[in-house]
C-alpha cells in the first residue's frame, strides 16, 4: 500500500509541477506566452501523469480488496513484484496514450488567433484553435476516455462491492470501523479525481465553455493533487498520532 501511495504522491507532485511553474512565470513576467514545443511537452506531461493516476487509483482499489477480503493471502497476492508491475503499467500505459494524443493534436493545422483561453495547454482549449475537421479524433478521444475513466471506475466499484459484502458479514464493530477507515481515504480521492476528470473530458465539445474548462482543470490539476497528501496522512492513524505528539511537544 505504501509503495503505491509513494507512486501516487510522485504523480501529484509532477501534476502540479507541470502547470504551476509556467503559470507563475507568465503571471510574474506579464508575457503570458508559451512556445509550440513547450505547449506540446506540457500537454504530453499532464496527460501522462493524469492518465497514470487514473490507472493507479483503480489498481489501488484492488489492493484494498485484497487487504480486507483476503488478508491472510495479502503478502502473496500483493507482493512487491505485483506492486511494481502495477506502477509500471500505470506509467507506461498512460505515457503511450498521452504520446499518441499529443502527436495527433499538435499535427493539426492551427490558423487565425493562437491565443489559448486557458491557464496551460490543456486539450479542450488547444483543440479549439484547430481549423481542420477533428470529428474522427473526437471519437478516438471519447473511447480513450472510456478506457482511462469509465473502466477504472468499474474496477473501483467492483472492488468496493466485494469489500462491502465482506464488511457486512463481519461480526465485530471494531473490524467494520477499521475496514471503512482503510477505504475512506482512497474513496475520497477517487471521488474528487474522477469526478473532475469526467466533467472535463467526457462532455461533448459543444458544451465546453472557457470558464467551465478552467474551473474543472484547476480542480483536478491543482486542488486535488494538493489535497491528496492531506487526505491520506490525516486518515492514517499512525501519522495522526505522530502529529499529535509533535504538536503537544511544541505546545509544552
Amino acid at each position: 500500500m505504501y509503495f503505491l501511495l509513494s507512486q501516487l504522491s510522485l504523480m501529484d507532485l509532477m501534476q502540479v509541477s507541470t502547470t504551476i511553474p509556467k503559470m507563475a512565470a507568465n503571471y510574474l513576467s506579464g508575457k503570458q506566452s508559451i512556445s509550440f514545443v513547450g505547449c506540446a511537452v506540457q500537454h504530453f506531461l499532464y496527460l501522462s501523469v493524469g492518465g497514470a493516476e487514473c490507472i493507479l487509483l483503480a489498481l489501488m482499489s484492488y489492493d484494498r480488496y485484497v487487504a480486507i477480503c483476503h488478508p491472510l493471502r495479502y503478502s502473496v497476492l500483493m507482493s512487491r513484484n505485483v506492486a511494481m508491475m502495477m506502477a509500471v503499467v500505470s506509467w507506461l500505459g498512460a505515457a503511450t496514450n498521452s504520446l499518441i494524443h499529443t502527436v495527433i493534436v499538435m499535427y493539426f493545422p492551427f490558423c487565425g488567433s493562437r491565443k489559448i483561453q486557458h491557464f496551460y495547454c490543456e486539450y479542450p482549449a488547444v483543440v479549439k484553435l484547430v481549423c481542420g475537421d477533428i470529428s474522427v479524433y473526437e471519437t478516438v478521444l471519447y473511447f480513450s476516455s472510456i478506457i482511462l475513466l469509465l473502466l477504472p471506475n468499474i474496477l473501483v466499484c467492483t472492488s468496493y462491492g466485494f469489500i462491502l459484502h465482506t464488511v457486512i458479514q463481519m461480526r465485530s464493530a471494531g473490524s467494520k470501523r477499521n475496514a471503512f477507515a482503510t477505504c475512506s481515504s482512497h474513496l475520497t480521492v477517487v471521488f474528487f479525481w474522477f469526478g473532475a476528470c469526467i466533467f472535463s473530458y467526457m462532455r461533448p465539445r459543444s458544451q465546453h465553455t472557457p470558464l467551465q474548462d478552467k474551473i474543472g482543470s484547476v480542480f483536478y490539476s491543482i486542488v486535488t493533487p494538493t489535497l491528496n497528501p492531506l487526505i491520506y496522512t490525516l486518515r492514517n492513524k499512525d501519522i495522526a498520532k505522530a502529529m499529535r505528539k509533535v504538536l503537544q511537544g511544541n505546545i509544552q
